[in-house]
């Protein structure tokens, strides 16, 4: 197989072990805050295991991405308590408003100029969250409060924002950004730590459902997605892992039975077409100015 094909099929694997968190998240029997930790503590051997460059920090960025390091952390936890209380899709199409952070803190912390076609693009981003708020929420035995799930989901997008800021000044400097991952998951467990003792009792089930979360759906996620990232430009890269917002309400729908209301589907698709065509349209050659 020819690196091109094998980098596509990486990625796509990595989507697709990404998008398989929010079932398997709302399938275990522990505690929001004891999944967090237990996934992250798992995930933070897996790293360092399977990619030997995580284990190191260059000095001279250690500090910076220490810091990339502590908003994944975020991000992880984050991501596991919104599961816990809102619909596997709510979380995820929520954390995908990840741009409108990044458009904004953008120009402050990396000097990155805001076009005019930016400001469409945050509107209607900011559009399809504020759809996720309107009218009755439907509540499921795996989300019983969407209301206080969609907050930390929305709250994820702003330290998921931090954390691709944090990955695209590290990568103009050359750093490694597998290293802040390994970091942000040991982080994360340190910080689940206080909501997470005692532990208890639990059958062998939820075990491997938190060694699963741990090895595969972080750890060889990340492991394929490193692997592939040289060979592929950044658009294809970006739509590829497109399959993990489209397959997660799938599969929580399939697992859990579990769907996200009309206006919440609304808000998700205007967040991804916005989000897919401003993609499409940086990925366009620049053309240059007639002399």
């Amino acid at each position: 197989m020819n690196p091109l094909a094998r980098a596509r099929l990486e990625v796509l694997g990595a989507a697709f072990l990404f998008s398989t968190g929010g079932a398997a998240i709302k399938a275990a029997d522990f505690t929001g805050w004891q999944i967090a930790g237990l996934r992250s503590g798992v995930a933070a051997i897996a790293v360092w295991l399977l990619i030997p460059s995580s284990r190191q920090l260059r000095r001279g960025v250690a500090k910076t991405s220490l810091m990339v390091a502590l908003a994944y952390a975020a991000t992880l936890t984050l991501f596991v308590l919104a599961n816990r209380l809102t619909t596997a899709a709510n979380t995820i199409f929520l954390q995908a408003t990840a741009p409108i952070y990044i458009v904004l803190l953008g120009p402050l912390l990396l000097r990155e100029r805001v076009h005019r076609r930016d400001l469409g693009f945050l509107a209607a981003v900011a559009g399809g969250m504020a759809l996720f708020f309107v009218g009755k929420q439907a509540t499921f035995a795996t989300a019983p409060n969407p209301l206080a799930g969609n907050i930390l989901a929305a709250i994820s997008g702003v330290t998921y924002a931090g954390l691709l800021l944090g990955f695209r000044w590290l990568g103009t400097r050359g750093a490694s950004t597998t290293s802040p991952v390994a970091w942000g998951n040991l982080l994360a467990l340190l910080l689940a730590i206080p909501n997470l003792l005692p532990i208890g009792a639990h059958g062998a089930g939820d075990w491997a459902i938190i060694a699963y979360l741990g090895v595969f759906q972080i750890g060889l996620a990340y492991y394929l997605l490193t692997r592939a990232v040289a060979h592929l430009p950044a658009l294809e890269l970006s739509l590829l892992l497109f399959l993990e917002p489209a397959l997660s309400p799938l599969l929580a729908w399939l697992v859990h039975g579990e769907y996200p209301g009309p206006w919440a589907l609304s808000g998700g698709i205007v967040i991804m077409g916005a989000t897919a065509l401003k993609t499409l349209i940086e990925s366009r050659p620049v053309r240059a100015e007639p002399a």
